[in-house]
């Protein structure tokens, strides 16, 4: 720009020193055409000018609209432990950065400080099975559960950061059970701290336990259509969850090491070996009472501690152990005891594409010493002793993940009792505590990140009841922008 001024202002000298040449040689027409050479430059030397002036008003309006829509700068986010909006019009921005949108942008208010990420997953599943009692088949509470259609989870996701020290999330499921009734149920919903000292971290509210490596996932990030036996029988059909808190600490070591130590009420339906009322059934061949909370010794206890280590630059590993202490619905002063252990697996080829190909194997174990109070008896069941009855259980899977979009996966799964407990001696064998084991293979195609269709085949041998064949499709959609999950 400099340039041309210097050039303009140097053609006008020029035809300044040339009119005056022209009129010391008295020469009219020569005159006439240099003032006219003149007149072009001024010209052009006005209309850069005005050029200019219309470039900076430009300028200045668009700074104005930037400090008018511009939101202060967010506080950076640690590693979340937990992978969307609905979108807006096409040429709507992002209030965060002023981008165009795009599917994983988070949905903005105002000129807050805070964002929200709003997504909605839904999963169905399809099929038939030769079982006569599907839902005892069947022990999770997202699983098929009858022949036909069956919706497994509805599930609506609101998940943002409220300020620089919290952030919070809330899972508001639908469910639709075989019986046609519509249940909306507040799955989780909790806060979590952002900038506690010395590594620690502190989750309030109602939460999944971090026990073992599933039950603190959602049934649209399994591997499978079903949930293990042994999370049914052991943690329950909707999984190990209550209103609590939980401090978790990240240790200053060379490698991921992190423990946690949560602490939730103890009664519920979603603490099924703890105290559950079981809907008024008898539970370990007792009936069932649910209590309060009165003192400490009331809580539910929930300790874990998980690992991880990279073998080498394509292949990592996590190993964990956690534990759950609570008092049961057997009597005063039962409580019940359950131990894990569980491992994980990943192998990602140096030249993957899109996360493929890649092979992963995930194995949990478990073992429940239920220890159950005496029963004075009734008209229905004779008096029972105070006894320990122990139980086991463990899952194995191995996921192929061997083309983009395509997985292969093979689960096989066994429950079973340590020895027949007193109770089934006096009365009969609890189907409860069978032993039964199931073998799963599955393929699953991901047409992209937001969807997938999954066929699996299950055999299940019970003890005492026999051979089951069944074979699921499963249908998944996700809207919006998800909260990524635990590797």
């Amino acid at each position: 720009m400099k340039a041309k001024r210097i050039l303009c202002w140097s053609s006008v000298l020029w035809l300044s020193a040339g009119l005056t040449h022209a009129q010391d040689t008295n020469d009219p027409a020569r005159f006439e055409k240099l003032f006219k050479q003149m007149q072009e430059k001024q010209e052009m030397l006005e209309r850069m000018v005005r050029e200019q002036k219309q470039e900076i008003e430009s300028l200045k309006r668009q700074i104005e609209t930037s400090r008018t829509n511009a939101l202060p700068a967010l506080a950076p986010t640690p590693p979340t432990v937990e992978t969307s909006t609905t979108p807006p019009a096409t040429e709507s921005t992002t209030v965060e950065t002023g981008k165009p949108w795009t599917p994983t942008s988070p949905i903005g208010f105002g000129n807050a400080r805070n964002y929200l990420n709003i997504s909605f997953d839904a999963l169905v599943a399809a099929g038939t099975s030769t079982a006569n009692d599907i839902e005892q088949l069947q022990l999770g509470g997202h699983d098929p559960k009858q022949r036909g259609f069956t919706v497994q989870n509805l599930e609506s996701v609101f998940e943002g950061k409220v300020d620089p020290y919290f952030r919070g999330q809330a899972n508001v499921i639908m469910q639709i059970d075989p019986h046609g009734e519509t249940t909306i149920e507040a799955e989780e919903a909790y806060l979590e701290t952002l900038s506690l000292p010395l590594n620690l971290q502190v989750k309030a509210g109602q939460f999944f336990s971090e026990f073992g490596r599933l039950n603190s996932t959602h049934p649209h990030a399994w591997d499978f259509v079903d949930q293990p036996l042994v999370n049914g029988r052991f943690l329950g059909g909707d999984g190990l969850r209550n209103p609590g808190a939980r401090l978790s600490w990240l240790a200053p070591t060379p490698f991921y090491s992190e423990l946690f130590l949560g602490m939730a009420n103890s009664q519920g339906e979603t603490v099924f070996s703890f105290r559950n009322e079981h809907e008024g059934e008898t539970f370990m061949g007792r009936p069932a009472t649910e209590g309060n909370v009165n003192n400490l010794g009331d809580m539910l206890f929930v300790p874990r501690y998980a690992a991880s280590f990279n073998l080498s630059d394509s292949q990592t590993i996590v190993a964990g152990t956690s534990a759950a202490f609570g008092p049961n619905s057997s009597g005063g002063g039962a409580d019940t005891q359950i131990y894990g252990v569980d491992l994980f697996y990943k192998w990602k080829s140096p030249l993957q594409h899109g996360g493929f190909p890649y092979v992963s194997w995930q194995t949990e174990a478990m073992m429940r010493r239920f220890h159950a109070a005496s029963f004075a008896g009734d008209s229905d069941i004779p008096p029972l002793p105070a006894e320990t009855i122990v139980d086991f259980g463990v899952y194995s899977q191995v996921a192929w993940g061997f083309r983009k979009g395509w997985v292969a996966a093979l689960r096989g799964d066994y429950v079973f009792p340590e020895t027949r407990a007193r109770y089934e001696e006096l009365t009969e064998t609890d189907p409860n505590r069978a032993s039964r084991w199931r073998i799963s293979p599955n393929v699953t195609f991901y047409p992209s990140e937001f969807s997938k269709i999954r066929l699996q085949y299950n055999y299940d041998n019970r003890h005492g009841i026999g051979e089951d064949h069944s074979v699921w499709v499963q249908f998944e959609i996700l809207l919006g922008t998800h909260a990524a999950h635990k590797f």
